[in-house]
């Protein structure tokens, strides 16, 4: 028999489900705006008469973006940061925390307790600096100039996502364990044949997080490789846009302005957007494939029975 709804049970799905609906399209509207002015024309831009839908529709945004060299050349960039930074940390990640899911590991909960302890304090941001650039001096003396290296091995480090794969792996029955062992299998046997196959949920997620912060990743970048524009990501290249233009975005330098649209016949607030559309839509893309992932991947690994 169907149980009848109370009315406070009512009321509470009610206002849950409207705020949830806010919420969304809080989140959702930045990303039409952004979409919407792309597409706007520059008069419709100036005047802030864009709210929701594109005013004064045109395509040349895109087009400026689409045959800018020098922005696809970053975009290739961030694609190979992403890819060879998510898969050295997550490499070592899974390592690191197959070594500390395992009790027999001689001083256990004392590298569990540093690995914690960075979680809580942190050298802060000249330490790091300084450790970032001795690493890009080391790789220059070995012969290797491109500091998109140095973004992908010295900033792979994530407490957080360690501890989620350690929790995970220790959540995996000891006697399967014990009877490949039994079967002859090796440690390298155990990990990729056992527990990588019974962690896909949270190695997908932890791979979804290390692949955001690496597609996202601007402060280190911009700070690391300030003398090499062609070794840029998308977002440092983006945001340099932004400040040789904020004269012309802002409508702060009349002569800037004037010398843009006697070059364009689109705002460069339009390109900036277009910008951010292209740069969102792997994520985007990805995002769906592995959001069945999200939530079973962080409850295995974040909580510990």
């Amino acid at each position: 028999m169907k149980r009848k709804t109370e009315t406070s049970e009512l009321i509470f799905k009610i206002v849950a489900y409207f705020v949830l609906i806010v919420f969304a399209l809080l989140c959702v509207y930045p990303l039409i705006y952004a979409l919407s002015s792309a597409f706007s024309s520059t008069e419709a831009i100036d005047k802030s008469q864009v709210i929701l839908w594109p005013v004064g529709i045109q395509g040349n945004a895109f087009m400026h973006v689409l045959t800018d060299n020098m922005f696809w050349i970053n975009y290739s960039n961030t694609l190979f940061v992403t890819f060879f930074g998510t898969i050295w940390a997550l490499g070592y990640s899974i390592l690191g925390a197959y070594a500390l899911s395992k009790k027999r590991l001689l001083g256990r909960h004392g590298w569990n307790f540093f690995l914690v302890f960075t979680m809580w304090f942190s050298a802060g941001i000249i330490p790091q600096w300084t450790n970032y650039m001795h690493t890009a001096n080391i790789f220059q003396t070995i012969g290797i100039s491109d500091l998109k290296w140095t973004v992908v091995l010295a900033m792979g480090m994530n407490a957080t996502n360690i501890i989620l794969l350690r929790n995970s792996f220790e959540g995996v029955p000891s006697e399967i364990e014990e009877a490949a062992r039994i079967d002859g299998a090796t440690e390298m046997q155990i990990l990729t044949k056992v527990f990588l196959p019974m962690s896909k949920a949270t190695i997908a997620t932890v791979a979804l997080f290390f692949g955001i912060s690496r597609w996202n990743g601007y402060f280190w970048a911009a700070k690391v490789m300030d003398e090499q524009p062609y070794s840029w990501p998308i977002q440092v290249y983006i945001r340099d846009f932004l400040d040789e233009n904020t004269a012309i975005t802002s409508g702060g330098d009349a002569d800037k302005m004037q010398a843009w649209k006697a070059s364009y016949s689109y705002s460069a607030v339009s390109v900036v957007y277009a910008m951010v559309i292209c740069a969102v839509i792997p994520i985007l893309a990805i995002y769906p494939f592995i959001q069945k992932y999200f939530a079973k991947g962080v409850n295995m690994g974040g909580v510990k029975e």
